[in-house]
């Protein structure tokens, strides 16, 4: 095989800090000839674009790409992981196992990841044990900065949680951007608690964030005599 003919694949995240909605993984693999395409459109890490520009590259993006892969892990399945799961078997290994997932459907022979776990080389190896077949990883932080594969990758995983997060304000009220430090999002879960008693289906129970909203509520309920 020509090098030029070799798939090469980028996976990233999005959500992975957020409250309310999924946390998206994406893949983006090309043959290695189209790689430049991709810088010439300007790819980057997706928190450096605007939503506009985010919006943009999608589509020219899914264009040039031979493969493009969504998977979107609910806050239930999240809560699962976080709270069940045994140590170094949390929410790095769910990342490692969605990723797994997405790598076997790319096609590619080299993928780079955006590693979500401390140690670059255990998540590495995560893949690796998920895998079906045999696939070169490449396994760093902030690839998204580093790889224009992976910064594709990065902005079909925004896109696509953005995309949710939309769905969401516009069934229930703005929710914010989803994240614990945004206000409008905090406050749409106080009220939902107060209404409701409880988190929505859509929100994380496994977060410090939600537990802490909640123990308020319980507390305000409480009465000494």
């Amino acid at each position: 095989m020509k090098v030029d003919d070799r798939k090469i694949a980028g996976v990233d995240d999005a959500g992975r800090g957020a409250i309310l909605g999924p946390l998206v993984i994406a893949g983006v693999s090309v043959k290695e000839d189209k790689l430049e395409n991709l810088i010439e459109i300007g790819v980057k890490d997706s928190k450096l674009l605007s939503v506009n520009r985010r919006a943009e590259l999608y589509h020219q993006i899914v264009n040039i790409a031979d493969n493009v892969v969504v998977i979107k892990l609910k806050p239930d399945q999240i809560d699962d992981y976080v709270l069940m799961g045994k140590k170094y078997k949390r929410l790095n290994y769910l990342e490692a196992l969605s990723m797994a997932r997405v790598i076997e459907s790319l096609d590619a022979e080299i993928v780079y990841v955006d590693a979500s776990d401390v140690n670059v080389d255990r998540f590495k190896q995560d893949i690796l044990e998920a895998l079906q077949r045999r696939v070169e990883i490449v396994s760093v932080h902030h690839a998204d900065r580093i790889y224009p594969i992976v910064s594709a990758a990065s902005i079909i995983a925004k896109v696509n949680r953005d995309r949710e997060v939309l769905e969401l304000s516009q069934k229930f009220g703005d929710v914010g951007s989803g994240y614990p430090a945004d206000d409008r999002t905090i406050k749409f879960l106080e009220h939902w608690i107060k209404e409701y008693g409880d988190i929505p289906p859509f929100a994380r129970k496994s977060w410090k964030t939600t537990k802490k909203l909640l123990n308020s509520k319980l507390d305000r309920n409480v009465i000494d005599l």
